[in-house]
């Protein structure tokens, strides 16, 4: 039991050991492009609806007596549908009361004028003529709306009329040649504007006017021309259902990001031995020759294999020539012309180099020809 337990921490020893010498490194950055959200748009866009028009005003019927007394109350109900910002189409009925007037300028002046009662169901194209011009704009406070349509005139109760014709008839020797008794229908065609104000979404006040023409045989009297009633109203559109829808939209931005992968290296110490190399000069020379370049070769290839590395460059002169002097030159030279092969020929950092030379005062080699060299030892 003992040595199952020696061998299994002997074991887990060895795993921590060879994952303590794995080292944790930046391998490469990955870019990628992935979409997120920035912010929401939000659109407002037409929606086609009905409504439905209450209106109340008066009416002026054109004709042969004093203006005032041609006035009478008129009303109008209609309902339509928006197709789109600027087209309409609304089914109405407009009614209640028309007026006609005779007048005489005979020895005896005198003037009648008289009522009767009409319905006149119709339908009218309408042409937004400010979204028209300006486009859709569902908070725009004022409109105008320009229309045209047609209809039929029913009309009833033209009993004035049919009074008075026998007295304009002795009077004046005219006969109401048009005059109608019962109901009577005419067709008649109509064009107007529209001015609204936006109450709300909901409501808009509307103010109208209208203008619509008959056949010659509306008003009882034959004048070989249209008859024509003009209407001013007041009232109410009250839009049925929304007229506007709200759209949100997610917007979302291209975002790049970057994944950081990376790997283990094994950073186990390696026992790295010192390399030296003698390079050997020629007497009273500088120059590297070419056997000896190799020598430098070696250097500069421990070097790059070992990036901690260093290496020092020491330059001697042999004793048994020259003087002195010479021989600090010669030393001096010699040591600087492998510092400067490493550096620009093998691309070697200068921090990585240091250099001496010791002249013929110190001779590392017995033999005195073998001292005119330079001694390289990195590690």
């Amino acid at each position: 039991m003992k040595m199952k337990s020696f061998i299994v921490a002997a074991l887990a020893l060895v795993s921590l050991t060879a994952t303590a010498q794995q080292k944790k490194v930046v391998d490469r950055v990955d870019q990628r492009t992935v979409q997120e959200f920035d912010h929401q748009d939000v659109t407002t866009k037409f929606n086609k609806h009905a409504f439905i028009t209450l209106q109340g005003g008066a009416q002026y019927t054109l004709g042969e007596a004093k203006f005032k007394d041609l006035i009478s109350p008129n009303v109008q109900l209609g309902i339509g549908y928006q197709f789109n910002p600027w087209f309409a189409a609304r089914i109405q009925a407009n009614g209640w009361q028309s007026k006609g007037g005779w007048n005489s300028y005979a020895n005896h002046p005198y003037t009648f004028d008289y009522k009767w009662n009409y319905v006149a169901p119709g339908i009218d194209l309408m042409f937004d003529i400010t979204s028209l011009i300006g486009g859709w704009n569902p908070d725009r406070f004022f409109t105008l709306t320009a229309f045209v349509g047609g209809g039929a005139n029913i009309a009833w109760k033209n009993d004035e009329a049919s009074d008075i014709a026998q007295q304009v008839k002795t009077l004046d020797g005219y006969e109401l040649e048009y005059l109608w008794s019962g109901t009577k229908v005419n067709v008649f065609g109509r064009g107007g504007l529209q001015l609204g104000f936006r109450l709300s979404d909901a409501v808009s006040l509307i103010l109208e006017g209208n203008a619509n023409i008959l056949t010659d045989k509306y008003n009882s009297k034959k004048a070989d021309n249209p008859d024509w009633y003009f209407n001013a109203l007041a009232g109410l559109r009250i839009n049925l259902g929304k007229t506007r829808l709200t759209e949100t939209h997610d917007v979302y931005r291209d975002v790049v990001k970057y994944d950081t992968i990376y790997k283990y290296i094994d950073v186990t110490p390696v026992k790295v031995e010192k390399i030296r190399r003698d390079v050997f000069f020629t007497i009273n020379s500088t120059v590297i020759v070419d056997r000896e370049m190799q020598k430098v070769a070696d250097i500069a290839e421990y070097l790059k294999k070992y990036p901690n590395a260093k290496v020092i460059v020491s330059g001697y002169a042999d004793k048994g020539t020259g003087n002195e002097r010479i021989n600090a030159r010669l030393a001096a030279g010699r040591a600087d012309v492998v510092v400067n092969t490493l550096k620009n020929d093998f691309g070697i950092d200068e921090s990585r180099i240091t250099w001496d030379s010791y002249g013929d005062t110190v001779q590392p080699f017995e033999e005195n020809d073998l001292n005119r060299v330079s001694i390289c030892i990195a590690e």
